[in-house]
């Protein structure tokens, strides 16, 4: 029986030799392999990944949408908008991190991976929705958790905090409807005690 690798330090020299020169990045930080590759060859890594017989990531489990804009307080020089996901290789106990950054900030636009893993259906139309971050090839990309009028995408750091309109149901008229935000802003502070033996503590 062939050895797998499940020490990170193992998996990313296998990983490497998999995907090659598709690779722009490869590390291991506090246990975990994260591997960075271009939008051209996400698919093709994503295939490998799922296929190749020291890989075997038949599973993904979670994808999620990443707003670099604000990183390190301003630091970060790259693209904007990327996308992570979390493998798991069941047969061979491992796991891997694949990041992708789109390449426009403006549309970030990134290819569809399910129909390579097709748990990924719900979690790009959450990183669409939340993030604006549109995935060629879905077959039904529409918001998951905002309304369906909503303007905006709430998880970019952009994003006003209290939003731009607000929805409530409306007896008169019957349905839901949209009105401009009325929340005025306000700071609480919170109550401070300062008395003596307070709860009995001494």
């Amino acid at each position: 029986m062939t050895a797998y690798a499940v020490n990170p330090e193992q998996l990313k020299d296998v990983v490497t030799a998999v995907l090659g020169e598709r690779i722009k990045h490869i590390g291991v930080k506090l246990g975990e392999l994260t591997v960075v590759v271009s939008p051209a060859d996400y698919l093709a890594a994503a295939t490998a990944l799922r296929d190749a017989p020291g890989c075997k990531f038949e599973q993904m489990i979670d994808l999620c949408g990443i707003d670099y804009s604000d990183y390190k307080q301003g630091a970060w020089d790259g693209a904007r908008y990327c996308v992570a996901l979390h493998l798991l290789s069941v047969s061979l106990n491992q796991r891997v991190r694949l990041k992708v950054f789109a390449s426009d900030d403006d549309l970030p636009a990134l290819p569809s991976v399910t129909g390579i893993w097709g748990a990924a259906n719900w979690f790009e139309r959450e990183a669409f929705d939340l993030y604006g971050i549109v995935f060629e090839g879905h077959n039904d990309l529409r918001r998951l958790l905002t309304d369906y009028g909503f303007i905006g995408h709430p998880f970019r750091k952009d994003f006003p905090l209290s939003g731009h309109v607000e929805m409530r149901y409306d007896a008169e008229s019957r349905r839901v409807i949209y009105q401009p935000v009325t929340i005025e802003p306000r700071e609480i502070t919170p109550r401070i005690i300062r008395e003596d033996n307070y709860g009995g503590l001494s």
